[in-house]
């Protein structure tokens, strides 16, 4: 999700060609040139006969038989997952830290038109108008994951970008048996029902003049037409859901308020990371497209996201 250019003609141009209903998103960065490392490989799974696709890394330094992290990098509505690398930094953290890191790639209306959305629960686009079934996807992933490397089954992760956001949450709502914790970006919660089978720890990062995303929830700025959840609301729900203490311990740097929910249920957190004055972006990476918010540089949310990733594996 993103944002998109304000002109009239090119909105009615995405309307006809079926992409105006992409959630959050005013425009992608898939026009700008893949910053696809050499290292990413793609792999292709079928799903109820329907081919989809995922880019991995996977580090030299780790060794075949040995049981490794795995994080699942999710692009943000109208993205592609060759971007995320570049917005996130996520690859070179994996190749620091040793663990494996995949970037799936959403559905699109027009194979030939890369709108890639992802079907949170009430949001968004294509993905989600045509009941896309991507938690069924990220299953078949992960089993076809564990052909190619060993995967360490406590240590398996969700983060994503705005609509990738809001696929975090469902995974952590009706995946909760495979994922450990997730670390959602500038995106809600946006499900009907949410019965998770384990507590799943939860690390948020939201800046409160998101503009595509509204930190007090709402309708954003993107042509979508989607009610988005208040921040507040999603965490309000894991904090209880996880069983955590009702009051945050809060830490307060510069713009950043970080907010921590814990000790919770089976040794699992919640916290949030609120930028005051941040936009719709990944704090700490680089901006989505050339004209999107510029991400602020006071906290790193790959460096913060993983070592909350390392301190919360499934129990």
């Amino acid at each position: 999700m993103c944002l998109a250019p304000k002109s009239n003609s090119i909105r009615l141009a995405l309307y006809l060609i079926g992409a105006v209903f992409l959630a959050g998103c005013r425009f992608s960065d898939s026009a700008r040139p893949p910053s696809t490392p050499v290292t990413l490989i793609e792999h292709t799974v079928d799903v109820a006969g329907i081919k989809r696709s995922y880019l991995l890394y996977v580090p030299e330094k780790i060794k075949i038989n040995t049981p490794v992290p795995v994080v699942l990098v999710f692009h943000g509505g109208g993205g592609r997952p060759d971007n995320m690398p570049r917005i996130t930094g996520f690859t070179d953290r994996a190749e620091a830290e040793g663990f494996v890191v995949v970037y799936p790639r959403g559905t699109s209306r027009l194979d030939f038109i890369p709108m890639y959305t992802w079907n949170g629960g009430l949001c968004c686009g294509f993905s989600q108008q045509e009941a896309v079934d991507d938690v069924g996807f990220i299953r078949a992933l992960l089993d076809d994951l564990e052909s190619v490397v060993s995967v360490d089954p406590r240590r398996i992760y969700a983060t994503g970008l705005s609509n990738g956001a809001i696929l975090s949450y469902r995974l952590a709502c009706e995946l909760a048996d495979r994922i450990a914790a997730v670390g959602p970006v500038a995106g809600t919660q946006n499900i009907a029902e949410c019965h998770p089978s384990r507590p799943v720890s939860v690390i948020h990062f939201h800046g409160t003049a998101d503009p595509n995303e509204p930190y007090e929830g709402g309708r954003g700025s993107g042509p979508s037409g989607v009610s988005f959840a208040p921040v507040k609301d999603t965490i309000g729900f894991w904090v209880q859901a996880d069983g955590c203490p009702e009051t945050a311990v809060r830490e307060e740097t510069g713009p950043v308020l970080r907010e921590i929910y814990g000790p919770c249920r089976g040794g699992s957190a919640v916290e949030l990371n609120t930028i005051a004055g941040g936009g719709h972006s990944w704090p700490g990476g680089e901006r989505w497209a050339p004209y999107a918010e510029e991400p602020t540089r006071a906290v790193d949310a790959t460096a913060l996201m993983w070592a909350f990733f390392q301190a919360h594996p499934k129990p």
